[in-house]
C-alpha cells in the first residue's frame, strides 16, 4: 500500500501552503525549483516543511488537507508548534 502525506510549507513570504503528494522530498524539490510547484508558491520561494503527516489513502489525504485548509492561520500555526515541540521531545 502506497502511503499518501499531507503536508504544510512555510513560504519565503512567511505565509504557509498546504498540500497532499506520495513522495515528500520531491514535492518538496518541485515547489522549490520548478514549474511543477504549485502557482501559489512559485512566487513565494524559497518553501520549506514545517508540518506532514501520513494518510492511509488520497481520499483520506485529500479529506484532511480540506480540513487544514479551512483552519485560519492561528490554528495552522498551532498545528505546525505542536508537531515542532513533538519533534524535539523525541530528540
Amino acid at each position: 500500500m502506497d502511503s499518501w502525506y499531507v503536508y504544510i510549507v512555510r513560504c519565503g513570504d512567511n505565509s504557509l501552503y498546504t498540500g497532499i503528494t506520495k513522495n515528500l522530498e520531491k514535492r518538496i524539490l518541485e515547489h522549490n525549483s520548478g514549474a511543477k510547484g504549485a502557482k501559489y508558491t512559485r512566487s513565494r520561494r524559497p518553501v520549506s516543511l514545517v508540518y506532514s503527516e501520513q494518510a492511509a489513502s488520497r481520499s483520506a489525504a485529500t479529506s484532511r488537507e480540506f480540513t487544514i485548509k479551512k483552519l485560519d492561520i492561528s490554528r495552522k500555526r498551532q498545528l505546525v508548534m505542536l508537531l515542532d515541540t513533538q519533534l524535539r521531545d523525541q530528540s
